[in-house]
């Protein structure tokens, strides 16, 4: 992705383009692939672990990106479609290879809310399928 880009999608979602906001979504888009604070922390070597942490937050809270809890223990970042509000609509499905330990979003298997009981108001969902990538399976 462009800078250009990555700049207008950060305005898009009223988030100021500084410098680190950039380079943690352009290593975000780059990967097909949910991250860790320290995997994307390994991405951008000098960069403080705290300014990431609160850069991650920040596109959390503006829907820019989505975290993942795939079991491992380590929540995962992954970049929303510009579409995306995060709403029970947005929702996927992800897969936990077993053997690499990626994590990959299926956006294309979304995640259906059927209504709940009353008085009962969701919040949250995660539906996560463990196994083995197709990278894994063919080695």
């Amino acid at each position: 992705m462009s800078q250009v880009n990555i700049e207008k999608k950060l305005l898009a979602r009223n988030i100021k383009p500084t410098a680190m906001r950039q380079l943690v979504l352009k290593v975000l888009e780059e990967e097909d692939i949910a991250l860790s604070l320290p995997e994307i922390e390994q991405k951008l070597e000098y960069a403080d672990k705290s300014t990431i942490y609160r850069t991650l937050k920040l596109f959390e809270e503006k829907k820019l990106i989505h975290a993942i809890d795939d079991g491992t223990g380590a929540t995962k970042y992954a970049s929303c479609d510009d579409s995306c509000n995060c709403l029970p609509d947005d929702l996927h499905v992800h897969f936990l290879c077993v053997k690499c330990g990626k994590t990959y979003c299926f956006k294309d298997m979304p995640i259906k809310i059927e209504s709940l009981p009353k008085n009962f108001i969701f919040e949250s969902a995660s539906f996560v399928i463990k196994g083995v990538c197709a990278e894994c399976s063919t080695r």
